[in-house]
């Protein structure tokens, strides 16, 4: 039997079933009123006080026009703000649309108008950025916020989003959202055209964060340091929102900075830590990092790119005590889709591990059929973490939904146990001289040699082979190392048409906000090198 929303005892029923977004941030208010959930520089609210602030800025936010349905945008930095404003959206049933602050305005403003929002919120040092795509948009919001935070000054038109907090009126608001209303909308990274606008409601979420929680071991006593930009899924939904949901303490950074997040865990004597790789290498190689006292680090977690086998055993020894996860997805996935436990680290080192628990996975060929253990398809997966589709884009839903499941564009293989190696990103693959070559695999061995610090393994277009594999690397604080080196090193490791042809040494790598190395960067910066072999 099921009961018709329409009538008034369907309402009252769904009413009382309800499972919104923001619903977890009060329910730990009530648990945990005097906890501390949210740390941002000189700021610490608890749980009661967060949530009462999240309630006025949602009733200031009403108040001017924004409703159930509407889409805001937020570009901004990690701080306190993003945080309250990304819940007071909830509370609305609006659509948060996080956007990359590393984008120009011209890339934003296609964001702004693709989304069709109705209110934009930007941090006060990039309102200017704001301004410049609102007008390439051509939209009109009826709402501007800007977000005191890096001391900048903001054009007329703008109001200031701590105003907002101090609203009159601290009730919460009672709007009713469907569990499968979309909430969030998170634009992807665009590596092959436009960016997609990837729609999540409440559900999707909910199952994400059940199994975030459950195979990533988390727990209301956690206290841990957010640095990744909160734009992006995985600080936000893979950690931030666990952690309020369980009613654990956050330390909120403005970014990545390896002395500051040194610095906070010992201060706060945090028990759990995030990093994609890149991170993870910036803090093992920083000279604080040995001589700050990390012993309350409980749990670490790494995902967003693959960790070179090499830094996982470094972090093993260098962290006994660490239990470490591997978090492997996308955006379309909420992101998390699987897990490589602790247990796991060095038995299956490389691996992305087995289907979280709300997840079904499968490596798959260009039919769609499931291929046999230990033969390269496509990952595709299925579950309630998946998205909604993609907004406004039929053509680009049909096609990653074909046949039932989510088609992630990632090779890889599963073992006889299970456990998932991603290979490589569909696009990443080196087609050389007829054979096939996973930037990976290459990886990997010149990550073995003891003078490099970080490297980028991709193809450069060539005459006669079609591509040429080539090799960007970065090398050891106080080391150096060739390009004769690294061929020599590979070639005794590797086959022939695997090696480097080509190798450069560079002092850093282009990374986005969220630490992933840039490879369409460089594929641009080098193209015209495999000309000269």
């Amino acid at each position: 039997m099921t009961s018709d929303t329409n009538s008034p005892a369907g309402a009252l029923i769904a009413s009382a079933r309800s499972h919104r977004l923001a619903d977890l941030l009060w329910r730990s208010a009530a648990r945990f009123p005097r906890k501390t959930a949210l740390v941002y520089g000189g700021l610490r609210q608890t749980y009661a006080e967060l949530d009462e602030t999240v309630n006025r800025t949602a009733n200031a936010i009403a108040a001017r026009g924004i409703a159930r349905g509407d889409h805001v945008a937020l570009l901004s930095r990690n701080n306190h703000a993003f945080v309250v404003v990304r819940f007071a959206l909830a509370r609305l049933g609006a659509v948060t649309v996080p956007v990359n602050f590393m984008l120009n305005a011209a890339e934003v403003g296609y964001i702004l108008g693709n989304a069709e929002v109705r209110g934009v919120i930007a941090e006060d040092a990039l309102a200017g950025v704001a301004d410049a795509a609102i007008a390439e948009s051509g939209i009109s919001p009826k709402l501007r916020g800007a977000i005191r935070d890096k001391g900048g000054e903001v054009s007329p038109g703008w109001e200031w989003v701590q105003d907002w907090m101090t609203h009159a009126d601290a009730t919460a608001p009672d709007v009713p959202v469907g569990d499968d209303e979309p909430v969030q909308m998170l634009y992807t990274s665009g590596t092959e055209s436009r960016p997609k606008g990837a729609l999540l409601s409440a559900r999707c979420l909910y199952s994400h964060y059940g199994s975030c929680i459950a195979d990533g071991e988390m727990a209301a006593d956690d206290i841990e340091v957010h640095s990744l930009p909160l734009f992006h899924c995985a600080q936000l939904d893979a950690f931030l929102t666990p952690g309020l949901y369980l009613g654990a303490t956050n330390i909120v950074l403005p970014g990545p900075d390896p002395a500051a997040m040194l610095a906070a865990i010992q201060r706060e004597r945090a028990t759990k830590l995030f990093c994609p790789p890149t991170v993870w290498i910036a803090l093992l190689r920083h000279a604080d990092f040995d001589r700050s006292d990390l012993s309350s680090l409980r749990k670490g977690y790494y995902g967003a790119s693959i960790m070179p086998g090499e830094i996982i055993k470094e972090i093993t020894t260098r962290l006994p005590q660490l239990r470490l996860f591997n978090f492997y997805g996308q955006t379309e996935m909420s992101p998390v889709a699987t897990v490589l436990r602790p247990e796991d680290q060095l038995r299956k080192l490389g691996s992305a591990g087995r289907p979280a628990i709300n997840v079904e996975t499968r490596v798959v060929d260009d039919d769609d059929r499931p291929v046999p253990p230990g033969t390269v398809g496509e990952i595709v997966h299925r579950g309630p973490h998946v998205t909604l589709g993609y907004w406004k884009n039929p053509e680009k839903t049909a096609e990653a939904f074909r046949n039932g499941w989510f088609h992630s564009g990632d090779l890889g293989v599963m073992d006889e146990e299970g456990y998932l190696t991603v290979v490589d990103r569909k696009k990443d693959m080196i087609k050389t001289g007829g054979e096939n070559v996973a930037s990976r695999e290459v990886e990997e061995v010149i990550f073995a040699h003891p003078a490099v610090s970080e490297v980028a393994v991709f193809g450069v277009p060539h005459p006669r082979w079609i591509e040429a594999v080539m090799a960007v690397v970065v090398p050891r604080p106080g080391q150096s190392v060739g390009g004769d080196d690294i061929i020599r090193h590979c070639r005794e490791r590797l086959a022939g048409f695997k090696t480097p042809k080509l190798v450069e040494v560079v002092p850093q790598l282009p990374k986005n906000a969220s630490g992933k190395i840039l490879k369409r960067e460089l594929r641009e910066r080098f193209a015209g090198r495999g000309q000269s072999l």
